[in-house]
Formats: structure tokens, sequence, C-alpha cells
């Protein structure tokens, strides 16, 4: 196979991963929102930042321990800082069009709040996935990735030896 097709393979396993926790991250943020909506009086934008806020520790847990966890695990607080930083601007970039939408615009009803912040989701995740595999969680040379990788699955590292295996 040819490393050009390999490295596209990795990038089309890492959107997946990616999609799959930011898909039930969606899910989290929608939900938190719509029960902070219906069961509190508080502000549109304030419960979106609350649900943001439960999504954003939801998708640290899904990215570092699933999507990414072949990747440096070198520095924690530094990409817990970076984690948090970026996700802090995703924050801004969701819920300033749910702000632009409801308080520019007036569109304040259940629906038209759920579209907006549906679609400020969208936008902050596109900013997300670059910063995130850009700075956050930083790869690894490929051949210690393949490794790491191999020896969870517990089979042959591509050079043809065999990984080894950690018993407690």
């Amino acid at each position: 196979m040819e490393p050009r097709s390999s490295g596209l393979q990795r990038l089309v396993r890492e959107v997946a991963k990616f999609g799959a926790v930011g898909g039930a991250g969606v899910l989290v943020n929608l939900g938190v929102f719509n029960l902070v909506r219906h069961v509190s009086d508080l502000p549109v934008v304030r419960a979106s930042i609350i649900a943001t806020v439960v999504a954003i520790v939801f998708n640290y847990v899904g990215f570092r321990y699933w999507t990414y966890r072949d990747r440096d695990k070198g520095g924690r607080t530094r990409e817990l800082t970076l984690f948090l930083l970026f996700s802090a601007i995703g924050l801004v970039i969701e819920n300033g069009l749910l702000y632009l939408a409801t308080y520019g615009f007036g569109w304040d009803s259940p629906l038209q709040s759920n579209v907006a912040k549906f679609v400020g989701i969208g936008v902050a995740t596109l900013f997300r996935f670059w910063s995130y595999r850009s700075w956050v969680f930083r790869a690894l040379p490929a051949r210690e990735a393949e490794s790491i990788l191999a020896a969870e699955a517990n089979r042959p590292v591509p050079d043809g030896t065999a990984s080894k295996q950690h018993v407690p």
C-alpha cells in the first residue's frame, strides 16, 4: 500500500472518530441546552453556554481516550490548557452566532434557537477540528503511533515484530 493512501486512510479514520465523538457531543450539547431552557428561566445564551461547557468536558474524554489515544500523551497540562483555550474560542464562535440570531435578528422561538445553536456548533466544529489536531493532540511519528495502536490491539507491528503486551 502506498504511504500516501495510508496517510489518507489515517485521516479518514481520524475524521470518522472525531465525528463520532463530536456527534455524541452535539447530542449532549443540544440535550442539556433544551433541558436547561425547559427547567429554568435563564436567557437563551446563558443556557447555551452551560450546555457547551458540559459538551466540552464530554468531548475531551472522548477525544483523549478514543479519537486521539495514539497521540503524544506527554505534557497533559499543556494539552488540557490548549484544549480549554481552543474550546473557549469555539464556545465564543458557537454562542456568538446564537447571540446574533437571538438578539440581532430576534429569532427566539425554541426551533429558531435550536437551529441557530446547531449552525453555531457546526461552524465552531470546523475550528475545533483544525485546532485540536494541529495544536492539542499532537501527532506522534508514524512508527511510534503504529506501535501504540498495535500494542493496544495485541497484533504485530508492520515490520513483522510482535507487539509486547503488558500484563499487570
